[in-house]
C-alpha cells in the first residue's frame, strides 16, 4: 500500500500519453496502467489528512509549470521501465521541493526515489517487461514527439483502491 502526490495532465498532455500507450498495446505489450498519465512527485505508504490539508494549501499558492516530457529512457535497473523522462528546470525542482517541504517528517515511509536529489520525473509508459519487451517497446514508441504536459490536477493516489484525491485544479 502506498499514496502518491500526482500531476495529472490537460487534455492534449493527456491524449497524446495514451496514444503512446495504444501503440504499444496495439504491438502486445503488457502495461499496468492504473492510473491517468501522469508525473509522480512523492510517494509513501500514508500520507495524513492534516497533511493533505496543509499541501493542498501550499500547491494553492505555487506555480505549478507545464512539464516537457522530452525524452523516450529507461531505468537503469532491472525493473524494465521504459518511460517519457521529463525536462527538469529550476521551476520544476522548486515545486517538488515545497511539496517534499510539506511531507517531510509527516509522512509514514516515503519512498526513496521520489526524494530531493533522487527524483526522475517521468511518465510511465510501459514497466515491468522482459528485456526483449522492453527492445520491442522501445521500438514501438520512438520516435516518441515532445509532449507539453500542462498540469490540469494535483492528487493523492492510493495504489491498493485506484482512488484519486483531488489537491488542486488549475
Amino acid at each position: 500500500m502506498a499514496q502518491a502526490v500526482m500531476a495529472l495532465f490537460d487534455d492534449e498532455a493527456d491524449t497524446a500519453v495514451r496514444t503512446l500507450w495504444s501503440r504499444l498495446d496495439d504491438a502486445g505489450l503488457p502495461a499496468a496502467r492504473r492510473f491517468p498519465p501522469h508525473v509522480t512527485f512523492a510517494m509513501a505508504t500514508d500520507i495524513p489528512a492534516k497533511t493533505r490539508t496543509a499541501l493542498r494549501a501550499d500547491l494553492r499558492l505555487l506555480f505549478i509549470p507545464s512539464l516537457w516530457l522530452h525524452s523516450l529512457s529507461t531505468f537503469a535497473t532491472t525493473e524494465h521501465t521504459l518511460m517519457l523522462g521529463a525536462v527538469t528546470d529550476g521551476e520544476l525542482l522548486a515545486v517538488h521541493s515545497a511539496v517534499h517541504d510539506v511531507l517531510a517528517g509527516k509522512v509514514r515511509n516515503p519512498n526513496s526515489y521520489y526524494l530531493p536529489g533522487s527524483w526522475i520525473p517521468h511518465c510511465t509508459l510501459v514497466e515491468g517487461v522482459t528485456e526483449a519487451e522492453m527492445v520491442t517497446a522501445f521500438g514501438v514508441a520512438f520516435p516518441a514527439p515532445p509532449i507539453e504536459a500542462k498540469v490540469h490536477r494535483m492528487v493523492i493516489a492510493d495504489t491498493t483502491t485506484g482512488e484519486l484525491e483531488t489537491l488542486v485544479t488549475r
